[in-house]
């Protein structure tokens, strides 16, 4: 399944459409996707969800505008912005500048791009069959559609370094085994999801109220290992995530399109976090992706 061309083939009608009202079923519809899978797959590609790359790329195109000595107003009007005001904020948000301040300041316009790259680093993934299994956890109800979504993670994330939510569910539920689950969990069709980090457990009978639970089917999955890194500081922790990124990407960009499976949207994908990943010279994670075989 060639995943970066199906990207490449939606983002290429977004350019084509940028002006025009478009929704998230319009571009999913372009792939046949469902739209939670969509979201999911382009999440994932581009760290960022549907919408902010649509809102981001109007912005930038606006900003090209700007130079051409056109009134704000009409390049925020064609841009899908319905006042002054609100192009100015969202402006200002995304390049740090109000747009009158960022002619003055900037003397030209750079389209580059900084990208992650793994680092040439191979991985082969380990094909395993897992049976079902129940995780219970601390986690948040999102919408992978919106434009919160990332924002909504990264909040959930730090609330549970902050109270150190790992120790207590660890004490609450005492599993069996070390290591820690996270997962997306879809809900509708609308893109209303679970993010949860929990642990496995026999059952729920541990459960607390504010908790959240999820039951992941038997599934084939490709399990994918990070590359190692140092994560004895706090300045390379920061970076081990931009390796997971890295490696989501490279999975549905560059793995997939040569693999013989495909994506099973049937199932659900998740991170696992064990004793390999705390503070250490060597630090690595598996992603379990769920896969079944092309027809």
């Amino acid at each position: 399944m060639n995943y970066r061309r199906d990207i490449e083939k939606c983002i290429k009608f977004i350019e084509e459409h940028i002006k025009e009202n478009i929704t998230i079923k319009d571009v999913a519809n372009q792939l046949g996707y469902s739209v939670y899978h969509f979201c999911r797959v382009f999440s994932l590609c581009k760290g960022m969800s549907v919408m902010e790359y649509i809102r981001e790329r109007r912005l930038s195109l606006a900003a090209i505008e700007l130079f051409k000595g056109r009134k704000i107003i009409d390049i925020s009007l064609e841009y899908g912005f319905e006042t002054h005001s609100g192009f100015t904020k969202a402006f200002r948000k995304s390049f740090g500048y109000s747009p009158t301040q960022y002619i003055a300041r900037m003397a030209g316009y750079d389209d580059a791009k900084t990208t992650f790259e793994i680092g040439g680093y191979i991985m082969y993934p380990v094909i395993v069959k897992k049976a079902a299994f129940k995780v219970a956890g601390y986690g948040i109800k999102t919408n992978i559609t919106g434009g919160t979504y990332t924002k909504d993670i990264a909040s959930f994330w730090s609330n549970y370094n902050g109270e150190n939510l790992e120790s207590k569910m660890y004490k609450i539920l005492n599993p069996a085994k070390h290591g820690e689950v996270g997962l997306c969990v879809p809900l509708s069709e609308d893109g209303n999801t679970i993010y949860l980090l929990g642990v496995i457990v026999d059952d729920f009978s541990k459960v607390e109220e504010n908790m959240l639970t999820v039951e992941v089917p038997e599934a084939e999955y490709a399990v994918f290992t990070t590359p190692p890194i140092d994560t004895t500081n706090e300045k390379e922790q920061k970076e081990f995530a931009k390796i997971i990124a890295g490696t989501w990407k490279y999975i549905f960009e560059d793995w997939f399109k040569d693999s013989g499976y495909v994506y099973d949207e049937s199932k659900l994908d998740f991170e696992f976090y064990d004793e390999r990943c705390h503070h250490r010279q060597d630090t690595v994670m598996d992603i379990y992706v769920p896969i079944k075989k092309v027809k």
